[in-house]
């Protein structure tokens, strides 16, 4: 019977420049998207799929973000008082309670398999999840869900993967495929940021990935890949063709790139348009917007 994974890494040390100046003081993960911030969608995402410890990578600036997950008895109080009380549920369900939440530095910005790296004593020698809050993803059954589902019948290394437009591809890691099964795939090599005309597959990897402990002490040769950093994709790749294996998982659901102020946006627009108590009046003022550009056509 394979280890259950219920230890999830997010790595939040970024400072956020692609917003600025609104990272000035507010850290990018608890700016909010439509009535939520965007950690918040991870949390909700990596309890849905059974995590139960939850270990933040921070770095200096990220108080709020702490703050974010902590009680507010004020508030819960005064909502009490008012009879608020579904305003009151909806607080209640960003507590964390004691224990479940832990928080590490990573003092220089190294990389994304750094920052992994710097959890290591807290995972120990379990497989683990590691979420990317920028990579937000609407989905009928959250995506990590479908990957702890696939990893029970797999084990080994999994990476969520989508396909790209052949121009997008030098943004991401890529995937060469050894074996395309449909949803799932086996991996015979990874490429990090590929120089254009030279991805082997179209098929990137995204922020979720269910890793094994291999995976860290692999990390621990602090080895630098692209860009000079130390590539989480790099330590991944050392498992492929091993007894672990490397799997990526083609998930249902449309993912949102809320690093970037165009992904942001989009985001926003697509989760305002599924809420019921949004969609009407949101979709009137995109109609009438669109009324607009075409009459000055």
């Amino acid at each position: 019977m394979r280890t259950k994974v219920t230890k999830a890494i997010f790595p939040v040390a970024g400072l956020g420049t692609r917003f600025l100046p609104a990272t000035k003081s507010v850290p990018k993960e608890i700016m909010t998207l439509v009535d939520r911030p965007l950690v918040q969608y991870a949390i909700d995402e990596a309890r849905a799929a059974g995590i139960r410890e939850f270990i933040f990578v921070t770095s200096r600036g990220k108080g709020a973000l702490e703050d974010y997950f902590d009680h507010a008895p004020q508030l819960e109080q005064e909502l009490r008082k008012s009879e608020k009380l579904e305003l009151l549920d909806i607080l209640k369900s960003t507590n964390m309670d004691s224990g479940e939440i832990a928080y590490i530095r990573q003092h220089k910005a190294l990389g994304l398999g750094h920052a992994v790296w710097c959890a290591r004593r807290l995972v120990g020698n379990e497989p683990f999840a590691v979420m990317l809050p920028d990579d937000v993803i609407a989905a009928e059954k959250p995506c990590l869900q479908q990957m702890v589902e696939a990893y029970e019948e797999t084990g080994g290394n999994m990476v969520a993967a989508m396909e790209v437009p052949s121009d997008m591809a030098e943004k991401y890691g890529i995937l060469d495929v050894e074996k395309d099964n449909g949803n799932l795939v086996e991996v015979k090599g990874m490429v990090e940021k590929p120089k254009a005309g030279t991805a082997p597959s179209n098929l990137a990897v995204i922020g979720r990935y269910i890793l094994t402990p291999q995976i860290l002490r692999n990390l621990n040769k602090m080895k630098s890949g692209a860009g000079g950093e130390i590539q989480l994709t790099d330590a991944i790749a050392q498992e492929i063709g091993g007894d672990d294996g490397v799997y990526g998982l083609r998930f249902g659901g449309q993912r949102f790139d809320c690093g970037s102020k165009a992904g942001f946006l989009q985001a926003t627009v697509a989760f305002g348009l599924a809420r019921p108590d949004l969609k009407d009046d949101l979709r009137r003022y995109l109609d009438e917007i669109m009324s607009v550009e075409k009459a000055a056509e």
